[in-house]
């Protein structure tokens, strides 16, 4: 593999880390397939039950690399820039569909497809060093990677239109304010709160947050009483499984759950 994506795996913990640090980890070529290829791995190892997309060095991830859009657009390579939008396109859905929760530990800088892929994730925790920006009109561009869907999810309409139009990025504490982020920690403080997180996680059972985690997305496309019943199907699956059993007895005799 590339050394511009690295992979950890720390017990229950699948860590991929986006290694670019003197290019603010900005994706080049076929980076994106290198990506796609280590989530997918990741997806499958049955003993990973959380992951956490990074960036090395100061930045999670600067965007596609410019010198190399440049390439592409003097040469009016359309061919190629359709295949990098399908591969960012895949990568999305594999985040989304991963039967695990995937934690954007945005380090620095999340900017144009960075900023979309810490938005495809299922939780944003950030540093007080981040600033977030869906810089594309800054170079002519339209956004991509789901930056259209997921901004005006987590922020509205309204707000979502004034960060995409003006490309003008915000620091960690404003987008933890409009719902961009879910967290934000002092940089002494990020690792750890990572770490607890991801332990938290971990011992929950997987297959309600497998499910939980499906549900959601899915019902973003649904009317009420539909998601009602996909709930009701949930439940009982769930009640049916020996997690519950698990974990109703664990309460109720003062103890930590064994999912």
């Amino acid at each position: 593999m590339s050394s511009y994506v690295l992979t950890e795996k720390i017990e229950t913990i699948g860590k991929l880390i986006l290694n670019r640090p003197e290019k603010l980890n900005a994706v080049i070529g076929g980076m994106r397939e290198e990506i796609l290829d280590s989530l997918q791995k990741i997806s499958r190892d049955d003993k990973i039950r959380v992951v956490v997309i990074t960036g090395a060095g100061r930045a999670f991830c600067a965007g596609g690399d410019i010198s190399y859009l440049r390439e592409l657009v003097d040469s009016q390579n359309v061919e190629g820039l359709k295949e990098l939008l399908f591969l960012g396109k895949n990568l999305v859905t594999l985040i989304r569909k991963m039967p695990k929760p995937v934690i954007a530990a945005v380090n620095g800088p999340a900017a144009g497809a960075g900023l979309n892929l810490a938005l495809a994730c299922d939780l944003r925790i950030s540093n007080e060093k981040a600033v977030f920006g869906a810089s594309f009109s800054k170079i002519g561009l339209h956004p991509d990677w789901g930056g259209s869907w997921f901004l005006p999810r987590l922020v509205g309409p309204s707000r979502a239109l004034e960060l995409i139009l003006t490309g003008e990025p915000i620091n960690a504490q404003e987008a933890y304010r409009i719902g961009l982020i879910n967290h934000v920690y002092p940089e002494a403080d990020f690792n750890g709160e990572i770490e607890k997180l991801c332990e938290l996680l971990s011992s929950r059972p997987p297959k309600i947050m497998a499910a939980a985690k499906s549900l959601l997305w899915e019902s973003c496309h649904w009317e009420l009483e539909k998601t009602l019943d996909q709930e009701i199907e949930n439940q009982i699956q769930a009640f049916q499984a020996k997690d519950a059993k698990e974990g109703i007895h664990a309460f109720l005799e003062k103890r930590a759950p064994q999912f």
